[in-house]
């Protein structure tokens, strides 16, 4: 499984940086992020990098009112659902996008995609027609992903799953870009229903023969290598890291928070905030929360020499840069040879996530709000699901999907 960037605000030197020391990697592009001409010169210099470009057109709420995504050429000047979808307003809107697409020198086609607050009828009659619609585009030489963007509610509902699934089985599309709104606004999801049928989602498009892109991930959706996810998608703020619709709509007066800085460490699958890096300095067990170069690269080694870690100078640009470091290394791993042996590799992290964190608490040394500790049994749950629904089939197809 790979890691894609999800593209937010703030990230363009992050994702040059990445890019260049990796050698490779692939960038979806935010237009609710960048304007119009930003668009064509990021494109232009991960490409140039040796990366690759997706362009999410974001067009998950078409009466929302942000004024960046509005600015776009391919974005209609006037919506109003009868007119778009039984006229001519689709066919324009997809033919706008693709041509950007081939602009940017995009790898594959992301197309449009509602918002589903329910999966119903209307909804999967309108994910239908965007995919018939973009067959018929002329000059088209990209794979089509369909865009599957799903409310909590809607992610937690197994009929509508289901019924998703079986009908996406006849969309002529080489992929899947799955984005799912976590229930109750959480950054770690700690219910296993939601994460459960998260898997159940992947899991049913890969078998169905179409790679699947999970976006707005954070380290939590590791596990979707055990569903042989090809890839999830992430960033640096926490709106990349998890989908919210309301950020694609005209942000609210004064709507600004404070920020920390965090940080990320592997093996705990936690983060954490300076001060509390310095009081394990002062319990000795610093040396414990630091991982391996080889997973996090050079990018947080100075929090682990002889001083403290919230007088090293460590800020923002090196804390977003070794998260995702990090997250790349263990993405990488995530999907093993086997569907045992992936299962395995994820319930052993999770052990040793939970006795290291427990490790810490006795030390004093507290995660806040973005401690795995609420997580660990849903995704042991979620895990548990997968093979007791899928462990078979998983095993039988794992080296051909």
């Amino acid at each position: 499984m790979e890691l894609f960037l999800q593209f937010g605000h703030g990230m363009m030197e992050h994702c040059y940086n990445l890019i260049q020391d990796w050698g490779s990697g692939t960038v979806i592009l935010s237009p609710r992020d960048l304007k119009p001409e930003q668009l064509q010169t990021f494109a232009n210099k991960i490409n140039n990098l040796g990366g690759s470009i997706l362009l999410d057109s974001q067009f998950y709420l078409p009466y929302g009112d942000h004024e960046k995504l509005q600015s776009h050429t391919y974005w209609p000047k006037t919506y109003t659902s009868v007119d778009f979808w039984s006229g001519s307003g689709l066919k324009e809107l997809l033919t706008k996008v693709l041509i950007l697409n081939r602009q940017l020198k995009c790898i594959n086609f992301i197309l449009p995609g509602l918002y589903a607050e329910t999966i119903d009828d209307d909804w999967l009659i309108r994910q239908s027609d965007v995919v018939k619609t973009a067959q018929e585009l002329e000059h088209n030489p990209l794979e089509l992903i369909a865009t599957v963007a799903l409310s909590a509610d809607a992610t937690r509902n197994v009929d509508q799953i289901h019924e998703l699934l079986e009908n996406a089985k006849g969309w002529s599309v080489s992929g899947i870009y799955l984005i799912c709104e976590h229930p109750k606004s959480q950054y770690l999801v700690d219910d296993p229903l939601w994460l459960a049928n998260v898997l159940d989602l992947i899991a049913g498009f890969r078998l169905s023969g179409k790679k699947v892109i999970v976006g707005y991930c954070s380290h939590q959706m590791l596990i979707a290598g055990c569903a042989s996810a090809n890839a999830i998608a992430s960033g640096t703020f926490l709106n990349v890291r998890s989908f919210t619709p309301v950020k694609f709509q005209a942000p609210l007066p004064g709507d600004i928070k404070q920020k920390s800085i965090w940080y990320y460490c592997p093996q705990a699958l936690s983060e954490f905030t300076l001060p509390y890096l310095d009081l394990a300095h002062r319990q000795g067990v610093l040396s414990d929360m630091k991982s391996s170069e080889i997973i996090s690269g050079k990018y947080a080694n100075i929090l682990f020499g002889s001083v403290l870690p919230n007088s090293t100078g460590f800020g923002e640009r090196e804390a977003f840069r070794h998260y995702l470091q990090s997250l790349r290394s263990q993405t990488l791993v995530s999907r093993q040879n086997s569907f045992n042996d992936s299962i395995t590799l994820h319930e052993n992290l999770l052990n040793s996530a939970e006795q290291l964190l427990q490790k810490l608490s006795e030390a004093g040394i507290n995660t806040r709000e973005r401690g795995f500790e609420k997580a660990i049994n849903a995704n042991r749950g979620a895990l548990k699901f997968l093979e007791n629904t899928y462990s078979s089939i998983l095993k039988r197809y794992w080296n051909k999907i």
